[in-house]
């Protein structure tokens, strides 16, 4: 994307030189935390990393042209709703297995506003030392950029939307 060797962007994101290689080689496939750390590295959203890699967005978002990513770790299946380099706002669906996590790190929250709303079942978010409990309806506006895990603790799925805002 930007010309970098495979060991400035192992030093700008925090991945290591090998588990970048074996991802572009199809070896392995990336992990959340993984894929927003690398996009974060290039000043992007992970939609932002995904649409590049996956060709420019469209004004209309048929659902079965919305692209669907599952994290191998943790079973978190994320589907990219709305997405276009040239419109502010990001929509992705989420649902998140029973009794699994995901921590995205400070880096993935620069540059952005987001809000989650809970469709489903019910999602825990730990976000700089306070704990949120959501129910189905809830709705959580983040605050300033820190490490963030949405937690399902439940022993059934949780689904979630996402609205992010580039700020």
């Amino acid at each position: 994307m930007r010309g970098w060797s495979l060991a400035d962007l192992a030093d700008r994101s925090g991945v290591s030189k090998a588990t970048i290689s074996k991802i572009e080689r199809g070896e392995v496939s990336p992990t959340a935390v993984i894929l927003v750390r690398l996009a974060g590295a290039f000043d992007l959203t992970l939609a932002g990393l995904l649409l590049r890699a996956e060709g420019e967005g469209h004004r209309l978002s048929r659902a079965a042209d919305q692209p669907v990513w599952r994290d191998p770790d943790t079973g978190y299946l994320r589907r990219q709703l709305f997405a276009r380099p040239d419109h502010p706002l990001e929509l992705v669906r989420v649902e998140l297995p029973a009794g699994r996590q995901v921590v995205l790190p400070t880096s993935s929250y620069a540059h952005i506003r987001q809000v989650v709303w809970v469709l489903t079942g019910e999602l825990v978010l730990l976000e700089g030392g306070d704990r949120h409990v959501l129910a189905t309806g809830d709705c959580l506006g983040f605050g300033p950029p820190s490490e963030v895990t949405f937690a399902n603790e439940t022993n059934e799925p949780c689904a979630y939307a996402v609205c992010l805002v580039r700020s």
